[in-house]
């Protein structure tokens, strides 16, 4: 195995027809080297999204929380003075 490639496993799925149809317009126009690479990289973007959830969620808890109504006004008003 070649160092920085990963194993890769071939699956079957079923997607809407407008989805398809998007990812070999992107093969065709050069934005994408197949199918599988169009589909491989929207997967990796949802993980990284994913990931940031979570990355969220764990500094909201070490926070108390997300902002109140209250908190949200005073960075409004205290912005609008800038």
């Amino acid at each position: 195995m070649i160092i920085g490639m990963t194993a890769k496993t071939k699956i079957a799925i079923t997607l809407p027809g407008d989805l398809v149809e998007a990812a070999r317009d992107a093969v065709h126009s050069g934005r994408a080297a197949s199918v599988s690479a169009y589909v491989a990289q929207a997967l990796e973007q949802r993980r990284k999204l994913d990931d940031l959830d979570d990355l969220l969620a764990a500094m909201l808890a070490e926070t108390g929380g997300p902002l109140t109504d209250r908190e949200r006004a005073e960075i409004d008003r205290d912005a609008a003075w800038r």
